[in-house]
């Protein structure tokens, strides 16, 4: 029962554990490089690049999903699973499928009827219950769980499949072979024989065992004229850096270390290490790690940007400022990596570099305001810099972020006092504190004061 509910909320490619504690995950050469591999998916699906966002959450589980709207949420076990990008673009590709076909509402609509039958039974077995019929009633409600879980099992695998075509369509439309569809599908199955899954029990899944999956697939890519092109070599290389890096984060040191042990002086190994050691708290084989990358190519934006962070999180925000400027400007002013430079600008605290952080961080904040770390630090260099009003707008846009009405209505109507009124800045505080006192007055019970 707890996958059904669970599926009210998402539609999944592959069955997964139980999510605990799951965190979305944000590198700016991640989002680049899942952006270039999903746009030409997503424009042979009918979509716009520009509406549609992969998410990578920390989940070592294999997995990937939709929510809603159009965003694909992808495990980062799922990234560790894949051999190449092309599997990912499979997985994508599915969920794309299922956000065309609509499936998050429908299935909203579906449950409907189970919940229904579940309800229903348990009316009709509490009243035999009361009649003396005990084991009668206990039976009844089993029977309507059962049936409602049928009911839904069944529609989803129906949506599974729906999704699994689509998405072979949209890859042929892109141009981009089905190999690493099909080959991700195969991971799939082994997995599932591990679990002694099989054809015998896949009425109880919410999708179709992988096997089946497989030979519904194998025959539309196959024929596809995309079938035997080769995928993007430079897409395929930017994946291995980003996954040794990811596993270099999400992995012990350890572990790290007896993937990529020191003899191995390949990039990834150089990449992977270089988070390890900063992991563990050895600032000095980590700067050495990162050095490597940046003797490399010494104009990367992604290995400047790691040579800086370690620098500054090691308590050298001065030695870290060259490495991420630079960083900010190969990479066109990307927010995440401007941010982690607004943060070293601020932490050299010299009040000389305060007016470039808040340049700096404005810009990120206005093109990625759905990050949180950049509006505390544009809150802390205002503040710094003695600007009280627009330190308390930071505050309410962070807070408005996060759904803390409470502190941005109060932040948020600090700054409208103080703030010159009919500026941009004033205008936005007056949406923020509308928008938040308006979510108070609808949810009383959430800001009732203790």
């Amino acid at each position: 029962m707890t996958r059904i509910l669970a599926a009210l909320t998402c539609t999944a490619l592959l069955w997964a554990q139980p999510a605990v504690a799951q965190s979305v995950l944000r590198d700016a050469e991640t989002e680049a490089m899942f952006a270039d591999m999903a746009a030409p998916v997503v424009t042979a699906a009918g979509l716009s690049p520009r509406n549609v966002q992969v998410v990578l959450v920390n989940d070592d589980s294999v997995n990937a999903f939709v929510a809603g709207g159009q965003t694909v949420y992808i495990h980062s076990g799922t990234i560790q699973a894949a051999d190449t990008l092309n599997e990912v673009q499979g997985v994508f590709a599915h969920e794309i499928g299922h956000i065309t076909g609509g499936h998050v509402p429908l299935g909203d609509r579906m449950m409907k009827a189970p919940l229904a039958i579940t309800v229903l039974s348990m009316v009709l077995g509490l009243g035999a219950m009361a009649l003396g019929g005990g084991e009668a009633g206990a039976g009844i409600m089993a029977a309507g769980q059962q049936a409602a879980q049928g009911s839904y099992l069944a529609f989803s695998r129906t949506q599974e499949s729906s999704a699994d075509a689509a998405g072979a369509n949209y890859l042929t439309g892109a141009g981009i072979t089905g190999k690493g569809y099909l080959s991700f599908f195969k991971k799939m199955q082994q997995l599932e024989y591990r679990y002694g899954i099989t054809r015998k029990v896949g009425f109880m899944l919410d999708h179709p065992v992988s096997g089946e999956r497989i030979a519904n697939l194998t025959e539309t890519l196959t024929s596809a004229a995309p079938w035997s092109r080769p995928p993007d070599p430079a897409l395929e290389e930017r994946f291995r850096r980003v996954k040794a890096k990811l596993k270099g984060f999400v992995q012990t040191p350890d572990r790290t270390l007896q993937d990529y042990p020191e003899r191995d002086q390949s990039i990834y190994a150089h990449y992977a290490r270089a988070y390890a050691y900063h992991k563990a708290g050895y600032p000095d084989k980590a700067d050495a790690e990162a050095r490597a990358l940046v003797k490399a190519e010494p104009d990367n934006p992604y290995f400047l940007e790691i040579e800086g962070q370690i620098l500054l999180e090691a308590g050298r925000p001065r030695d870290a400022l060259a490495p991420l400027r630079r960083a900010t400007e190969g990479s066109g002013q990307n927010p995440l990596i401007a941010t982690t430079f607004g943060h070293a600008l601020i932490a050299t605290e010299d009040k000389a570099n305060y007016p470039e952080a808040i340049k700096i961080l404005r810009v990120a904040t206005a093109r990625d305001d759905q990050n949180p770390t950049a509006w505390a630090q544009l809150g802390t260099v205002y503040e710094a810099s003695g600007d009280s009003p627009r330190a308390a707008l930071a505050t309410a846009e962070r807070a408005s972020m996060t759904g803390d009405s409470r502190t941005a209505a109060q932040s948020a109507a600090y700054a409208l006092a103080n703030i010159p009124p009919n500026t941009a800045d004033w205008i936005r505080a007056q949406d923020i504190a509308m928008t938040a006192r308006n979510d108070i007055q609808d949810n009383p019970k959430k800001y009732k004061r203790r």
